[in-house]
Order: C-alpha cells, then sequence, then structure tokens
C-alpha cells in the first residue's frame, strides 16, 4: 500500500511469549523462525504464517548482562538453520523439526572474545561453509563447514574483538570476498582462503582509546555494488564509499560524510541515493551515493528501515513506524502508527514477507497487512 489507514494497517495476528531480542524473524516457503530469550535461556521458534507455534527447541544460556536476550536472525539454507546466541554459541538444526546437527563454542572451542554486548552478528553462508566472527586475536574470523561445523580456515584478521554487524559477501569479478567489522576496522577476506586482503582502520579515536565500548559499535552489515562498497558505522568514520581494486586486493576511499552517524539502523541503497539515520543526529537522511552529499533530511527520529515497492518502513526507538516517500529532493511520511504491545527498547529491524509487515517489540511479534491484494 502507498498509503496506511488513519488508525495504522490492519493487524493480522500476533504472538507473544517469543521471549527477551532483539533479533528479526526469517521466512522459508510457509514457515517463520525466531529467536528470544526465556529465563536465560535461548530458544528458536518455529511459526506458521498464520502465527501458529510449529515447536519451539533451546539452543543454550543466552545473554543476559546487558540488553538481555537475542541479538541475531537465524539463517536458513535448504534443510538447515543457523543460529548464533549473545553467548557465542553456534548451532545448526534441522529446519523441518528443529532437530540439532552440530554446535560450535566460539569462546571455548575457537578460543573467541565477547563484544561489551556479546555476540550480535547474525551467520552467513556460502556454498558449504558458514562465517563468523569469533574474534580471538589468532582465531578472529573463521569459517566452518556448514553440515559438520570443523573449521574450513582461520584468518587472523588484525586480532580485534568483534563488533556487532553481519557479514556479506562481494562477488568481484573472479574472486568473492567477504566483508566485515571487527571492532576497529573494515575486513576484506578472501573467502576461499581465508586471506586478509585489506582492511579500513576506523581512524575516529587514537589507539590509546581503544577500550571496550569505546568506538567499536559498527552493526551495520556493508554494502556492495559495481565496484564500489559503502559502509555507514556511526561509532567510527561515518558513511563512506571505497572503491574496491580490480583483483579484489585493495581499495581507495572515495568519499566520507562525519554528519551521517547510524550505528544499528541499517543502510539502504536505491539507485544513486542512500538512506539510513543515527542516534546523535536524529534526522533521517538521504544521500547521494556518488559524492555524499545529503539531499535531504526528515525529522522522525533514530531507528531502522527497510524498502519495498519504492517506500521506505521506518521504525524509530519510540515505537513509531513510518511510511516514507523516498523522493531524495523532499522525503515525506506519508502514514504512520505506534507499536503498543511488546517489551524492552524498539531497535528489532522490521521484515516483509508475502504483504506482511512484521515488528518484534521484545517478547511480541506482530504481522500487519500492508499489501493492495
Amino acid at each position: 500500500m502507498k498509503i496506511w489507514p488513519e488508525t495504522g494497517p490492519e493487524m493480522v495476528w500476533e504472538y507473544k511469549g517469543i521471549g527477551n531480542g532483539y533479533g528479526s524473524p526469517v521466512f522459508k516457503d510457509d514457515r517463520m523462525f525466531i529467536l528470544g530469550e526465556i529465563d536465560s535461556t535461548g530458544y528458536l521458534f518455529s511459526f506458521d504464517l498464520s502465527g501458529n507455534l510449529r515447536w519451539k527447541v533451546k539452543y543454550g544460556n543466552e545473554w543476559i548482562k546487558s540488553f538481555r536476550g537475542s541479538r541475531s536472525t537465524p539463517t536458513i539454507v535448504d534443510s538447515l538453520i543457523y543460529v548464533c546466541s549473545g553467548l557465542g554459541n553456534v548451532t545448526c538444526f534441522g529446519a523441518e523439526k528443529g532437530e540439532k546437527k552440530w554446535s560450535v563454542d566460539m569462546i571455548k572451542d575457537l578460543n573467541g572474545t565477547f563484544a561489551l554486548h556479546g555476540h550480535s552478528e547474525s551467520l552467513l553462508i556460502d556454498a558449504d561453509k558458514v562465517f563468523l566472527t569469533a574474534g580471538g586475536k589468532d582465531t578472529n574470523i573463521v569459517a566452518l563447514n556448514r553440515f559438520t561445523g570443523k573449521i574450513e580456515w582461520i584468518c587472523k584478521g588484525l586480532g580485534e574483538r568483534p563488533a556487532y554487524n553481519s557479514p556479506n559477501i562481494v562477488k568481484h569479478k573472479n574472486r568473492d570476498i567477504l566483508l566485515t567489522f571487527s571492532a576497529y576496522s573494515l575486513l576484506g577476506i578472501d573467502i576461499k582462503t581465508g586471506e586478509l586482503l585489506w582492511t579500513h582502520v576506523q581512524d575516529n579515536l587514537p589507539l590509546a582509546e581503544h577500550t571496550m565500548g569505546m568506538g567499536d559499535t559498527h552493526s551495520n552489515s556493508v554494502l556492495y555494488e559495481d565496484g564500489f562498497i559503502y559502509y555507514v558505522a556511526g561509532d567510527g568514520n561515518c558513511a563512506v564509499k571505497l572503491k574496491l581494486s580490480a583483483d579484489g586486493k585493495s581499495i581507495a576511499e572515495v568519499w566520507r560524510n562525519k554528519d551521517v552517524d547510524s550505528f544499528m539502523g541499517g543502510i539502504i541503497k536505491n539507485g544513486n541515493y542512500i538512506y539510513t539515520d543515527g542516534p546523535a543526529m536524529k534526522d533521517f537522511k538521504c544521500m547521494d551515493a556518488n559524492n555524499g552529499a545529503i539531499s535531504s533530511t526528515l525529522a522522525i527520529g533514530s531507528g531502522s528501515s527497510i524498502m519495498a515497492d519504492n517506500m521506505i518502513y521506518h521504525y524509530n526507538q519510540k515505537g513509531i513506524v513510518s511510511l516514507v516517500d523516498p523522493n531524495p529532493k523532499g522525503m515525506k511520511v506519508i502514514s504512520l502508527f505506534k507499536i503498543m504491545k511488546g517489551t524492552g527498547e524498539h531497535f528489532c529491524h522490521m521484515v516483509i514477507n508475502k504483504g506482511k509487515l512484521y515488528v518484534r517489540h521484545g517478547n511480541v511479534i506482530m504481522a500487519y497487512f500492508v499489501s493492495t491484494k
């Protein structure tokens, strides 16, 4: 829909009881999966698309120290589903019945370490490998066999602890490159061999100030298009465009915009424009991807955003969901409504699947009808 009813789109169903968490739902065919923490235990939930619980299984203890609850989204490939807990436990389940296939503890098995608020990446799969950031000095980025959990390769990176982002893969000419953040650096890694190809250091803080919780909150996945890399790291170099060399072994900075400081709201690239926001500079921003200049702003508060059918859906940290016209010469809010149910912070990213908008607020998942059909 290009406009919503005054009271907001119709809520199709809701489910209360998925536990504490900030991770989004993920879908495959007629099933939905989501993670949640109940009484310090993490659960993988499976629902049908009418909101009926099919099953739930434990995946181990979950993060309860700060912003307690699950903090990642499951990854589904064929008949297998992969989950990562805030405590760094990686588990593979069968997606049909939830039977456990294998598990690896990043801390105990891979000599990893924690970020201040726990492991938060959603696992990335390519072919027979699953990639993760253990964060150890000698076991920084690790590729496991996705069928067995056995180590395929280890990249020492720069030996930094994890950031919070989920990795991405660049298909660049004849080379496939893993893009991910550690605490103070963007890393480019050959996915076949684990070779560290290049780094882009976040130089906003002097080395002496590189302490946990200072300058290391990088939650946005990195984007790639037509030989260029885009990222927004509000606790680092802010908005940056890099040019990747033809052989993928080096980068060159094209532009940097310090006025765009998104920590975890995500990045949208649509044509020649980039959309994102941030916690300090609360305006939602549209940037020209060619030069980084801001072309339009919208005062709708800090939050996360997604795009569908040339409309932006923005969910701010006060619980307001806005439908935004993304016109780069002048964005505007078309419709909005407020999430009134659920618990804790409004940090979860929304998901659209088969004409429904899914919003998770703590222990409640809600489905809204947003299609014209």
